[in-house]
């Protein structure tokens, strides 16, 4: 998989990319992490990539200049099956649509910025807009980083344990089950004894109600979507 990100501050997100499991999937050569800075498609001679909105108002807008130049550059040879724009206004993303992405092989994020985007961008060139929660945040960038993470931690090779993923909160519709580790027992606070059993199958019926009575108590409705 190809992830291409374009963004004002591609210092500002390397960083995670270069640790733990995002590192270890480039590393391997699962995924190709590509950072764009958008001031390098811009012709204004002080790099700017922003102007007033039309109609006053507070606050700047993206424009569709530099965007579009770095969106049809990067199209001149590669084939995107998705163009992201992260956006608080976006659909909410989750575990579903982080696998649907998984399966992806090539997708570009354009992170948000400032007030906004030039509407056009969003009419014209990008595929899907996702946001990470009903919050703004300074840019859009902490959001490419959090999709890109739950994306390619799903591909094939990533995880050390690949069922690992499966078992995940959300990825059935649950949130997980509790997890415990030795010791069984510390200063009186004692492991379920079904997980010391080494019975299988009553281990999963066990963790299949604890699962389905945490989301009960934590996120009901999950239950109803």
């Amino acid at each position: 998989m190809r992830i291409d990100i374009i963004t004002l501050h591609p210092e500002l997100i390397k960083s995670p990319f270069e640790h733990s499991i995002l590192k270890r999937a480039i590393d391997k050569n699962i995924v190709n992490v590509q950072f764009h800075n958008l001031r390098d498609y811009t012709t204004s001679k002080h790099r700017n990539v922003d102007d007033y909105q039309y109609g006053g108002g507070a606050g700047m807008v993206i424009a569709v200049e530099p965007v579009e130049r770095c969106i049809a550059h990067l199209k001149s040879s590669t084939y995107y099956d998705e163009v992201i724009f992260t956006t608080p206004d976006g659909d909410n993303f989750n575990q579903k649509t982080a696998n649907k992405l998984s399966i992806c092989n090539n997708i570009i994020i354009l992170c948000g910025h400032y007030k906004g985007i030039d509407q056009r961008v969003r009419d014209h060139l990008i595929t899907k807009e996702l946001s990470i929660g009903d919050y703004v945040i300074s840019g859009g960038e902490m959001s490419a980083v959090v999709i890109s993470d739950a994306v390619i931690r799903l591909l094939p090779g990533v995880l050390n344990d690949e069922t690992s993923a499966l078992t995940d909160s959300f990825q059935d519709g649950l949130l997980a089950p509790p997890v415990y580790t030795r010791p069984a027992n510390y200063k009186g606070w004692k492991v379920p004894d079904i997980l010391l059993s080494g019975d299988t199958p009553k281990i999963s019926k066990w963790r299949e109600k604890q699962a389905l009575k945490k989301t009960k108590r934590l996120r009901p409705d999950l239950l109803f979507s």
